[in-house]
């Protein structure tokens, strides 16, 4: 026997409720929608285009002089082999794709959570209300995410930049406030006390003294657009995700082998290059000469 209720709670319909909430927006804001959709289809579609228009031995070189000048001699190298690689398994294509989704969904994300992460770090009560926005964000599952954004865009690159933004936003923001939170608040005194307007204190002394953290920020935040690759390419937005999952649905070890491969290239080589230019900040040199 099945044991009975004492009390049964009535049954509280959040589902429902967000389902009218996207069917509202999507009779009502079809033209707000249609818009982001042509923009940043346009943007992701231009990069890759933009890519790929070059040969790829010679991006390859490139992208090789890009981490020797930026990152040294060591990612210089392995930039050179694991994109020659690439191209040596016909994957050059989506993985230029992939870059290009990556970058555009990076870049929009870079330019929501550094101003969110400014304003919370400012503002007690932000802070306090967008604390449990980004806690939910950061644990929804990234599927979830996909389901409104079909609704929004339909299948295709926008719904995957969509929610890659929504699930990369987080850290960049967290690290954000947490890095103009750390300064020195002496330092802030000292620029107030010889009259220097709100607007300078922040860009003059927060913001490059917070640098080392919103870089951290940014490292995180493209790790995590990376990490959302498969799951776009399940929407359509192509690149290394599709090549992944066509390894899955066809139980294709090689063919997924060698797209993993691609994608761990691309991840090595931005997060090189974002690590490196956050030691280039002038905090972190002080602190290095410091150090040394």
């Amino acid at each position: 026997m099945t044991p009975s209720k004492a009390v049964e709670l009535p049954r509280i319909e959040v589902g429902e409720w967000f389902g009218t909430i996207v069917e509202w927006c999507t009779d009502n804001l079809s033209w707000f929608f249609d818009g982001i959709g042509s923009i940043g289809e346009a943007a992701v579609e231009g990069l890759a285009e933009g890519l790929l228009a070059v040969p790829p031995l010679i991006l390859v070189v490139i992208l090789a002089l890009i981490g020797l000048f930026v990152a040294g001699w060591k990612v210089g190298l392995f930039a050179l082999i694991g994109f020659t690689l690439i191209d040596s398994i016909e994957l050059w294509e989506p993985a230029m794709d992939t870059l290009a989704l990556v970058l555009v969904s990076a870049l929009v994300a870079v330019l929501i959570s550094i101003p969110l992460g400014i304003a919370a770090a400012r503002n007690d009560t932000v802070s306090r209300v967008m604390r449990p926005v980004l806690d939910l964000m950061q644990t929804m599952p990234a599927f979830v995410y996909l389901i409104p954004a079909i609704f929004f865009f339909s299948i295709g690159v926008v719904p995957g930049m969509v929610a890659t933004v929504i699930f990369a936003l987080p850290p960049g923001v967290r690290l954000t406030e947490l890095g103009i939170r750390g300064v020195d608040p002496e330092m802030v005194e000292a620029g107030e006390a010889f009259g220097t307007p709100p607007g300078r204190i922040l860009t003059r002394i927060q913001i490059p003294l917070a640098m080392p953290s919103i870089m951290a920020g940014v490292n995180q935040l493209i790790m995590l657009s990376l990490s959302m690759v498969v799951i776009a390419g399940m929407v359509g937005a192509g690149g290394l995700g599709e090549v992944v999952l066509q390894g899955i649905q066809r139980v294709d070890v090689p063919t997924g082998f060698e797209g993993g491969i691609a994608v761990v290239v691309l991840a090595i080589f931005l997060d090189r290059l974002t690590g490196a230019l956050g030691d280039r900040s002038s905090v972190s040199r002080a602190s290095a000469v410091a150090g040394g």
